[in-house]
């Protein structure tokens, strides 16, 4: 099995796409007017309008903007860089940049729908190492 994408559905899909390829540098692939992909090396951030729930048989599956429990995470070359290049546009920074406990520089935002937005670097040679498998 490999963990390749995950999807937002959303009542407002422009707003959120144009968010995240702002945020990640990527441009969006649109399938049609109700659904796009911003495809990274690793994964692929699917987003989807509410209008796509009429696709599923449950509706009620999934609710926009309703999420508390997740964090969408990003690494990112240099977090300070990236809070200097974002931060005029960034509506809603939960925290600055901050080196975590664990190794990790991290820069946590909310997106247009309220998900949490984690964009993090590991800065110690522990979390280099737990991430990438070597040391630097």
């Amino acid at each position: 099995m490999d963990f390749v994408s995950i999807r937002l559905i959303t009542d407002d899909i422009t707003c959120l796409v144009d968010f995240y390829a702002h945020v990640t540098g990527v441009s969006p692939t649109w399938y049609t007017e109700d659904f796009a992909e911003l495809r990274m090396p690793s994964c692929t951030l699917a987003i989807g309008s509410t209008r796509t729930l009429a696709l599923f048989d449950d509706e009620d599956a999934a609710r926009a903007a309703d999420n508390r429990s997740a964090i969408l995470e990003f690494r990112v070359e240099d977090v300070d860089a990236a809070f200097e290049r974002l931060h005029d546009t960034l509506r809603d920074v939960v925290q600055k940049p901050k080196t975590m406990p664990w190794g990790n520089r991290s820069l946590l935002v909310r997106d247009p729908d309220g998900n949490l937005v984690n964009l993090f670097a590991p800065v110690t040679d522990a979390a280099r190492e737990r991430l990438d498998g070597v040391t630097v």
